[in-house]
């Protein structure tokens, strides 16, 4: 028997699967509980052939093989050629990594060891006022004329500006940061808008780069200083690893939660009931609500791997070299884990979904993204409680195969009065704050809490 015929026989179930088309997104939960029910693991011949998980279980065991499966993105044929963790594999040009979501241990654990210190519990929770101010000085530029686009005044600024803020990068690039992380996604390869985003990201790049450079030169505290003073092995990790390692924080700090955000506040505009009952009721509900939020959009549906080695997992008979797409969307949507999954129950309990991911690559920003939709959730609910979506000019992306986002979200609501300044003017006023108090030190050299009250100097 021909290896092909005993492949033949081992690529099944067979479906036909396509993230990436407009139809999964439109059909989405047909599909998923299609194959929920038929075949929790199978086989599609789309991008070159590889594997689709969708049942929790199946989902959660591959994703913590992480001895037989691998995340590594071999971008100059290097170690086995292995495709990283986009299906199909991206055309990156000059040969960058995603960072360390492409790489396998003991490399991938170096990275997150440098980076804890700034993104635990305790090191996200210190930047809450500085979001807080954020978020105000959003809704202060709209809320004198009773309208907003949730996605373009409030959602896509303040995750650009705290990630910014704890990158060490002056928060007044948020703009130049901004369109390649959204756009990037969310348009066409065919487009004729492709050329500008491609330009905007080469920008972005660029400006990583030079604060590389920079950053090394004259140190100041953030993220791309831990990156800068890592050692694998004793050696500094080369720049263009440091640049998808940026380029992957930047991803993960803005589109996820912009994402996350505008789809939690549609959908309380369509329940208005349900959004009177998460603000009276925010203290035992805000928690539940947020995790039901992550559940039932899931911002980022999934990651690729690659089979390091023959094995036999989640029902299938796996060959080295095998791709397998692990679908985090589909897998919080299983009815043997999630009773009643299509619905948005504010107050779910035992909410162990896979928004995050699940096993050694699990996010490192989970506490961030947590905390900064939290943080606008909760002002847009104290400050413009009655606002209303509208549905004729929101726009959602097209497909929903890297990220379930938006770009558009008009809304309106009863005029209300600033409480402060304008974005320019805090972002300068929290500027100084970072740059005269350290805030973007590790929890480790810094516990004091980002404001700028006079406090700061006295807990440096």
């Amino acid at each position: 028997m021909s290896s092909e015929q005993t492949d033949d026989g081992r690529l099944r179930p067979r479906i036909h699967f396509d993230r990436h088309a407009p139809e999964y997104r439109d059909r989405f939960e047909e599909i998923t509980h299609d194959l929920h029910g038929r075949c929790p693991m199978a086989f599609s011949d789309t991008y070159g052939g590889h594997w689709v998980a969708s049942g929790n279980r199946e989902v959660a065991t591959l994703a913590r093989a992480a001895d037989v499966l691998s995340n590594d993105h071999d971008v100059h044929g290097e170690r086995r050629g292995y495709q990283g963790i986009n299906i199909p594999a991206p055309d990156r040009g000059r040969g960058i990594r995603g960072g360390f979501l492409e790489m396998d241990p003991p490399e991938q654990r170096a990275y997150r060891d440098a980076l804890n210190p700034y993104l635990s519990p305790a090191a996200v929770a210190r930047w809450i006022p500085f979001v807080d101010e954020v978020t105000r000085a959003c809704l202060d530029e709209r809320i004198e004329q009773g309208r907003i686009d949730f996605v373009d005044d409030l959602a896509n600024i303040v995750p650009a500006v705290l990630t910014l803020a704890m990158m060490g990068i002056p928060l007044t690039k948020w703009e130049l940061y901004n369109e390649p992380a959204h756009a990037g996604v969310y348009t066409p390869p065919d487009s004729p808008d492709m050329k500008r985003v491609v330009e905007a990201h080469i920008a972005m790049m660029r400006d990583l780069a030079t604060t590389l450079h920079t950053v090394r030169a004259q140190p100041r505290p953030g993220l791309v200083d831990a990156l800068i003073r890592l050692r694998i092995d004793g050696e500094p990790a080369p720049d263009e690893e440091l640049l998808g390692a940026l380029g992957l924080l930047i991803g993960g700090g803005f589109d996820t939660t912009t994402a996350l955000t505008a789809h939690a506040l549609e959908w309380l505009s369509e329940h208005p009931d349900d959004r009177a009952r998460l603000s009276a009721e925010r203290g035992p509900l805000l928690d539940s609500a947020t995790e039901e939020f992550l559940r039932y959009f899931t911002p980022a549906p999934g990651d690729g791997r690659t089979v390091a080695e023959d094995c036999a997992l989640a029902g299938a008979e796996l060959k080295e070299g095998d791709r397998i797409w692990l679908s985090w969307a589909m897998a919080n949507r299983d009815p043997q884990v999630f009773p009643d999954p299509d619905r948005i129950d504010l107050a779910r309990t035992g909410n162990r979904h896979a928004s995050f991911g699940l096993g050694i690559h699990r996010c490192i920003g989970s506490n961030v993204a947590r905390t900064v939709f939290k943080r606008m959730l909760l002002h847009v609910l104290d400050r413009i409680p009655d606002y209303v979506c509208d549905p004729e000019g929101t726009v959602h992306y097209d497909t929903i195969g890297v990220i379930q986002g938006m770009r558009k979200l008009p809304a309106t609501f009863t005029p209300g009065r600033p409480l402060g300044p304008g974005l320019d003017a805090t972002l300068d006023m929290l500027q100084r704050g970072c740059d005269e108090h350290g805030w973007a030190k590790p929890i480790t050299e810094r516990k004091a809490a980002a404001k700028l009250d006079g406090e700061n100097a006295d807990h440096d």
